[in-house]
């Protein structure tokens, strides 16, 4: 795979963390919209799988954080605990995406995915249960919460995120992996 200069990797993670500000206003017209529809997490989890972990952590942190400056969502009391989770998620796409290869994309592409969204959730879930909730966090409140709610942008994530990556590709904006 050819590499990207690192002023496109920056251009890239930019417009990822300016997604994460106008993706959600547009969902969030609509009731528990955001929390259903999960619209923050895809360019984070684009931007961890296309520039690797390192501008997938930056997504993470900075996406959540500048939302909130501009336009209130997440909450603040929301604020935190959503971006250790999207940090996390932009990490671990990146760093999954240096190791796994089977030399087919479309299984790198799926296994990072998956591999992040379990691993965000879980570390989400335990951050929430011993620092922003302690003792009110129950494993059926974590299971609601973060995969039952959750679990039609799930579907969207893993339908939507390979469809772009491999229309980036095509459209050569990206190097193609293999």
């Amino acid at each position: 795979m050819k590499k990207m200069s690192y002023v496109k990797l920056s251009i890239i993670t930019a417009v990822s963390i300016a997604l994460c500000v106008v993706l959600p206003m547009a969902f969030h017209s609509i009731p528990n919209a955001g929390s259903i529809i999960l619209p923050m997490h895809i360019p984070v989890l684009l931007c961890g799988l296309i520039c690797g972990p390192f501008f997938g952590l930056l997504a993470g942190l900075a996406g959540p954080l500048l939302s909130n400056l501009f336009t209130g969502m997440p909450p603040a009391a929301f604020l935190p605990q959503m971006m250790i989770e999207l940090a996390v998620y932009g990490l671990i796409c990146g760093l999954m995406m240096k190791m796994i290869r089977t030399k087919k994309v479309f299984v790198d592409l799926y296994i990072s995915l998956i591999v992040s969204i379990i691993i965000g959730r879980v570390v989400a879930g335990i951050a929430k249960a011993l620092i922003f909730a302690p003792g009110n966090f129950t494993m059926a409140v974590w299971t609601t919460s973060y995969f039952v709610t959750g679990w039609p942008g799930i579907v969207i994530q893993l339908v939507l995120i390979p469809a772009v990556v491999f229309a980036l590709m095509k459209a050569k904006l990206i190097p193609e992996r293999y």
